[in-house]
This record gives C-alpha cells, sequence and structure tokens, in this order.
C-alpha cells in the first residue's frame, strides 16, 4: 500500500522587521538611509549569549510590527564594536531612538514596558529622561 504524504509549510505569521547589523558599514548605510527617509530608527543593542538580551526579541519584533514607518536594527555588540563603543554602549540591551545623526533617547536594560512608551511617544522623545536599570 503507498501513502502519499505532502508537507504543508507552514504560514507565515509575518516576516521580521527587525534588520540585523553584522559591521560597522552596515550601521552607517541604514541610518543613513533613514535619515534621508526622514525615518526614525529604533536601535536593540545586544548579543547572542546574553540572555537578558535574547529575553527583549520578542518585544523588539512585536514593536517592528506595529510601527513599519521606523526601522528598526538589532547590533550584535560582538560583530558591530566599533559603533557601540562610539554610543557608550556598556550593558546589554540597550536600545536607542536615533533620528537623523542624534540619538533622542536611550534605555539600559530590559523593560519591555519602557521600551513600548519610547517608540510609541517617540516625537515626545527629547523630553524624556534616560532610564538605567540595574
Amino acid at each position: 500500500m503507498d501513502v502519499e504524504i505532502q508537507f504543508q509549510q507552514p504560514q507565515e505569521v509575518g516576516k521580521s522587521r527587525v534588520v540585523k547589523v553584522d559591521k560597522d558599514e552596515a550601521w552607517e548605510l541604514f541610518t543613513s538611509q533613514a535619515s534621508n527617509e526622514g525615518r526614525t530608527v529604533v536601535a536593540h543593542f545586544g548579543a547572542s549569549w546574553c540572555v537578558t538580551s535574547l529575553s527583549m526579541n520578542y518585544k523588539f519584533e512585536e514593536l517592528a510590527q506595529t510601527h513599519p514607518e521606523m526601522l528598526f536594527l538589532f547590533v550584535d555588540v560582538d560583530d558591530v564594536q566599533g559603533v557601540s563603543s562610539k554610543l557608550g554602549v556598556k550593558a546589554m540591551p540597550t536600545f536607542f531612538l536615533v533620528k537623523g545623526e542624534e540619538v533622542l533617547k536611550k534605555i539600559v536594560g530590559a523593560n519591555p514596558d519602557e521600551l513600548a512608551k519610547m517608540v510609541d511617544s517617540s516625537s515626545d522623545a527629547p523630553a524624556l529622561p534616560d532610564i538605567v536599570i540595574e
């Protein structure tokens, strides 16, 4: 008896809207292009080995899906050391809101609610204080 089994591809809920930055030149390219388009950049600086950073990936992707007008970048600090150093990343995760060449907001630590507030209120970002979670 011959049985034919057909495997179906799982339906995609949606492709990731988070772009992985793997070198300093890519950061410059993406942020420059976003600046030229007048788009805000939301950057997640983390590492593949950092559990706290990885725990924020779901929320970061969720925000990227709900804010298609913004560019969401994941920057691995081990791969993109120049930019990480230039921006003063000392702990992971660290999140930045960038418009043009200016860092409008920075959050250090895994706080999904503060990250959502930062993204949702991006037009008011310069007035918000930096958040540091230790």
